[in-house]
């Protein structure tokens, strides 16, 4: 996938108090509009690892899994950024019109954005559910030169597999020929899975992809996820050259039986490999 490096980069001096930390609201200019995003860097330091951090299906750069994972490393000293992918929370576009191919080029735009900050020493990535899919295929584009190490947690790899059944979160459609959107219904509300969205999923090459990246990799899965299978991250053990798997007995898709835990492993893990 061919990325247009120009992107223009306005960074919003938007100072958010937490501790132990600076913290700067940013956006940044994808091909799929304006991204918002946080950057937050440990106090007294003038370098560090940088860790971006990526959310899920439907989800935001708020949500518990991607900011206990970023807050957890900036007290380890590592900097991390967290962003509304195109369609979500404060960036632009429609959720509607998402597809993970427009995520995978709103990654390497923050990833440009990234490499551009003075202090950085390096980047690594994390990816949460659909998140850790684009972050298999950004860091399988980017290269080990680019991108130092990476975590997956539940990486959703099933999304292919369900496109081409033509199933979406408990609906079904024609997979040959979708409708324009399926309608998703749940207690907190709907949304709308865009026909692109399916199409697109099918032929989405994740693990041809994400095992072009040789690079250090970590993995965390729980067995209870119902959403992803955690056989999923048995395959994406099996194509990398250097990966660390951890499975969580009886955990779920947001870890919420102990989302502590399974950030400890993600913190441990990145600080082993970037603060040495």
């Amino acid at each position: 996938m061919k990325f247009f490096l120009s992107i223009l980069v306005a960074i919003l001096m938007i100072p958010i108090s937490i501790s132990n930390a600076q913290t700067t609201k940013f956006t940044v200019d994808s091909p799929n509009g304006k991204l918002v995003g946080i950057l937050q860097t440990p106090d007294n330091k003038s370098s560090y690892p940088l860790v971006i951090v990526s959310h899920g299906f439907s989800s935001v750069k708020e949500d518990p899994v991607v900011s206990s994972v970023a807050n957890s490393l900036v007290e380890k000293g590592i900097a991390a950024i967290r962003f509304d992918f195109d369609g979500h929370g404060e960036s632009d576009g429609d959720f509607q019109f998402m597809t993970v191919p427009k995520e995978i080029e709103d990654l390497k735009a923050i990833y440009e954005y990234a490499a551009t900050l003075e202090n950085v020493t390096s980047i690594s990535l994390v990816g949460h559910s659909q998140g850790g899919v684009v972050t298999s295929m950004v860091a399988g584009d980017l290269g080990k030169k680019k991108i130092r190490s990476i975590a997956l947690l539940a990486p959703a790899a099933i999304l292919r597999e369900d496109a081409i059944r033509g199933m979406a979160f408990g609906e079904t459609c024609d997979p040959l020929d979708p409708p324009e959107y399926v309608e998703i219904v749940r207690p907190h509300g709907s949304f709308k899975i865009g026909r692109d969205y399916i199409l697109t999923s099918q032929t989405l090459p994740i693990f041809e992809t994400a095992e072009k990246y040789r690079g250090d990799v970590c993995i965390i899965h729980g067995t209870g996820d119902r959403i992803v299978p955690y056989t999923m991250s048995l395959h994406y053990e099996h194509i990398y050259k250097n990966p660390e798997l951890h499975l969580i007995p009886r955990e779920d898709h947001n870890f919420t039986n102990d989302l502590s835990g399974a950030v400890q492993i993600v913190t441990d893990y990145l600080a082993k490999k970037l603060l040495k």
